[in-house]
C-alpha cells in the first residue's frame, strides 16, 4: 500500500475518508518495523519512565530529551526519590529542555503519587487526572503506554496524520477540537492492546514521516488511503499556524536567568542576574515571572535561589 515515488497522483475531489479499520493494520505493521528504540518504550522504563518521558517531550524533540531523561532516571528512578527533593533541584536537572515549569509539574506529580498512590504511578485514568500537571492528552498517554488501555491519545503528530489521512487537510486547527477527539474516537480499535499499539503506531508516523514540512509519503504505509493525498494535497487554509520564537523573547531571558541559578550552589545576588540581560525592564518581566511561576525563590537582600519547598 505504500506509494511509489514515481508513480504520479491523481487528483480526486472529493476525498473519501478511508474506514477505521483499513488504517490500523498497515500503520501498526509499519510500526512494528520501523519504531525507534527509545528508552521510554523498554519494559524496564515502567510507567514512571513512561510518565517522565511523556512530560519532557512536550514540545521537545527526542535528540534533546534523551540525555536528560537518562540522568533524570539514574537521580530519580522513582516517583518517592524525586519526592523527597527540593522542586529547585528538578529544576536544575531539568537543564535547558525548556519550559521549565514542567519540572515544577513533575515534581508535584511524584510527590502526589508517594503519598496518595503508596509510590506507584496509578493506572487508573481519572486518577491520573487528577495528578498535579497531568492533563487530558499526559493522563491518557500514560495510561495508553504504560498499561496498555484504550485511550484516544491526541498530540501534535497524531493529529496532523488524522487532519491529513482522515479529514483531507494538511494540518489540524491550532487547539484540539472537540471534533478532532470524536474523531479519534472513531479511528480507536476496539481491541485495548490493538488501540495502545495504534496509539503509538499513528504517533511515530506523525514524527518520522507525516511530519509538518516534508510529509515522505513514498514511505508512508497509509498513502494509497490518505484523503489529503489522493484529493491533490489541497493547501492549508485556515488560521495562521502559530510559529515558535525565542531569540530576543521573555522566554530566552528567562532561560539566561535560570541557567545562572542552576549553576550557582547557593543564593545569587540581584546584581550576578543584572548581568545577564541588558534591557532592564525586559530582564526586571522576566525575573518576576520567574518567581510568580514558582521557579525562582527572592530572599532577602536581593537574593534569589531555586525554590526549596
Amino acid at each position: 500500500m505504500t506509494a511509489s515515488a514515481s508513480s504520479p497522483v491523481s487528483p480526486v475531489s472529493p476525498a473519501a475518508p478511508a474506514p477505521a479499520h483499513a488504517l490500523h493494520s498497515p500503520v501498526i505493521a509499519w510500526f512494528d518495523e520501523h519504531a525507534r528504540d527509545l528508552p521510554w518504550r523498554r519494559p524496564e522504563a515502567g510507567p514512571w519512565g513512561v510518565m517522565v518521558s511523556e512530560f519532557m517531550l512536550q514540545q521537545t524533540p527526542v535528540s534533546r530529551v534523551l540525555p536528560v531523561y537518562e540522568q533524570w532516571l539514574a537521580r530519580w528512578p522513582r516517583p518517592a526519590d524525586l519526592a523527597a527533593e527540593a522542586p529547585g533541584e528538578a529544576v536544575r536537572a531539568w537543564g535547558r529542555l525548556g519550559y521549565p515549569r514542567r519540572a515544577l509539574r513533575l515534581h508535584g506529580a511524584a510527590v502526589a503519587i508517594t503519598e496518595r498512590h503508596g509510590g506507584d504511578v496509578p493506572s487508573d485514568h481519572a486518577q491520573l487526572l487528577s495528578l498535579p500537571g497531568i492533563g487530558e492528552y499526559t493522563a491518557a498517554a500514560v495510561a495508553s503506554f504504560a498499561y496498555g488501555q484504550r485511550h484516544a491519545v491526541l498530540d501534535t503528530n497524531v493529529r496532523r496524520v488524522f487532519a491529513r489521512a482522515a479529514s483531507g487537510v494538511e494540518y489540524p486547527p491550532n487547539a484540539t477540537t472537540a471534533a478532532e477527539r470524536r474523531l479519534a474516537r472513531e479511528l480507536l480499535p476496539d481491541d485495548e492492546a490493538t488501540a495502545a499499539r495504534w496509539a503509538a503506531a499513528s504517533m511515530e508516523l506523525g514524527a518520522l514521516v507525516c511530519t509538518a514540512k516534508s510529509p515522505d509519503c513514498a514511505r508512508c504505509p497509509v498513502a494509497g488511503l490518505c484523503a489529503w493525498r489522493l484529493a491533490g494535497k489541497p493547501a492549508y487554509e485556515g488560521p495562521p499556524r502559530r510559529g515558535q520564537t525565542y531569540a530576543g523573547t521573555d522566554r530566552q531571558v528567562r532561560g539566561k536567568l535560570l541557567a545562572v541559578l542552576r549553576e550557582a550552589v547557593g543564593a545569587v545576588p540581584q546584581s550576578v542576574l543584572d548581568t545577564v540581560w541588558n534591557e532592564p525592564v525586559q530582564r526586571a518581566r522576566a525575573l518576576d515571572g520567574l518567581v510568580s511561576d514558582g521557579l525562582v525563590e527572592p530572599l532577602a537582600h536581593g537574593m534569589y535561589r531555586l525554590p526549596q519547598g
